[in-house]
C-alpha cells in the first residue's frame, strides 16, 4: 500500500515549502492528537496564481483547482509539524471559504478540489466532515482559503 507521499509524487504533485503566514499566527499548532491547520491559500512558489471572485473573475473549475493547491499547501503544514505524513490517522475537518459573486451557489463544487485531493491522498482516511461557505473577500483577494483538523498518532 502506497503511502502519502508516494501517493502525492503519483499524482504528479510536490509538496511546497511551508507558505509564511500574511498575519500573526503560524501555519499549524499540533494540540494532542490533532493537529490544526490555519487557513491557506493557493500560493504556488510564493505567489496567487489567480485573484478575484468565483463567479465573476474565476470561474468555477478554475477555483475548484485552486482549492485542491490550498490542500496541498494545508498538507505540507502538516508535514512540517509531524515529519512524516504516515503519521496521519485521519482529516476530520475542512473548512473550505470561496469568495464569489453575490448570485453564486456552486462553493461545494468548489471545495471538492480540496476533499478530492485530501481522498487521493490519504485514502479512506482522507475522507473528513467540511464545511463550504461563500464569503465577501479572502486576504490578497484569493479566491479560495482551506483549513483543517486533521488526526495524528
Amino acid at each position: 500500500m502506497a503511502t502519502p507521499e508516494e501517493r502525492i509524487a503519483e499524482l504528479g504533485l510536490t509538496l511546497p515549502q511551508v507558505a509564511a503566514p500574511v498575519a500573526s499566527y503560524v501555519p499549524a499548532v499540533r494540540s494532542g492528537s490533532h493537529v490544526y491547520v490555519s487557513g491557506q491559500l493557493p500560493f504556488v512558489e510564493g505567489a496567487l496564481p489567480a485573484t478575484g471572485k468565483v463567479g465573476t473573475d474565476v470561474t468555477p473549475e478554475a477555483a475548484k483547482e485552486l482549492a485542491a493547491l490550498c490542500a496541498l499547501n494545508a498538507i505540507a503544514a502538516v508535514r512540517a509539524e509531524v515529519g512524516d505524513l504516515a503519521n496521519v490517522v485521519r482529516v476530520v475537518k475542512v473548512g473550505g471559504f470561496v469568495a464569489s459573486a453575490p448570485d453564486f451557489t456552486g462553493h461545494p463544487g468548489v471545495i471538492n478540489g480540496a476533499s478530492d485531493l485530501l481522498a487521493a491522498v490519504f485514502g479512506d482516511a482522507g475522507v473528513h466532515a467540511r464545511a463550504a461557505v461563500g464569503v465577501a473577500a479572502l486576504p490578497l483577494d484569493s479566491p479560495v482559503e482551506v483549513d483543517m483538523i486533521v488526526e495524528v498518532v
